[in-house]
């Protein structure tokens, strides 16, 4: 039976693959303490780059790691230490105190990098001002432009697990599957447990079950969809 060791995922700035979709983003991250304006968003699909650019600005800035648990505490505290707040649309931070750092970033008090899956407007906030000023800030996307950069991640979250796959089953794969960084990590994901699971290398005919799996999967759930609409 393989056992599951699990895996880090490396988020040291040279490991950060740069591409077209995330350029930008990239080189706001660096260029800060240089920011013109205090507030800085990243918005991308999971799996996207969005915390390895926030473990980039905690490391170059020293900034605090802000959770729904201390948030109200470094609000109340009265510091100006730079700030990542990450899943700003899903994680049910404190309004009050979201509303107080936006406000010290926008006087420049502090650096506040945020992000997020939605854009602003789907963030579930309850105020207006909170919402108005989440929108001042320079909003920066990370996407995958083209095969090239879907190869590389897919290349990286092997790397990630420490496994070697040939070039021409990363490019099977790419040409195959559903276009986006969360299909890329469940598809890596997938591979790496068939492997273990048949004592083998991942090969284009491990490749090929795996995408038959998720596509079965992805069936299954858009037959699921229709049978909920339909009880409705």
């Amino acid at each position: 039976m393989p056992l599951d060791l699990g895996h880090e995922p490396s988020h040291a700035e040279d490991d950060f693959l740069v591409g077209d979709g995330n350029a930008l983003a990239h080189a706001r991250i660096l260029a800060w303490p240089l920011w013109p304006d205090g507030m800085t968003v990243l918005i991308g699909p999971a799996a996207s780059g969005k915390s390895h650019l926030g473990r980039i600005f905690v490391e170059r800035s020293g900034a605090l790691v802000a959770a729904p648990e201390n948030i109200a505490a470094i609000a109340a505290s009265g510091g100006n230490a730079p700030l990542l707040i990450e899943d700003v649309d899903r994680a049910h931070y404190d309004e009050h105190a979201l509303f107080h750092l936006l406000n010290q970033a926008m006087r420049g008090e502090r650096s506040l990098l945020m992000s997020a899956r939605e854009d602003i407007a789907n963030w579930p906030l309850q105020t207006d001002d909170a919402r108005s000023r989440a929108r001042r800030a320079p909003i920066f996307r990370l996407e995958i432009s083209d095969d090239i950069e879907l190869s590389q991640m897919m290349v990286k979250l092997f790397a990630d697990r420490q496994i070697r796959v040939d070039p021409k089953v990363v490019a099977y794969v790419v040409q195959r599957m559903e276009r986006s960084q969360q299909e890329a990590a469940a598809l890596v994901d997938l591979m790496d447990r068939l492997a273990l699971a048949k004592g083998t290398a991942i090969t284009r005919n491990l490749a090929a079950e795996a995408l038959a799996h998720r596509q079965d999967r992805r069936a299954a759930a858009r037959e699921q969809d229709l049978d909920d609409h339909d009880d409705e």
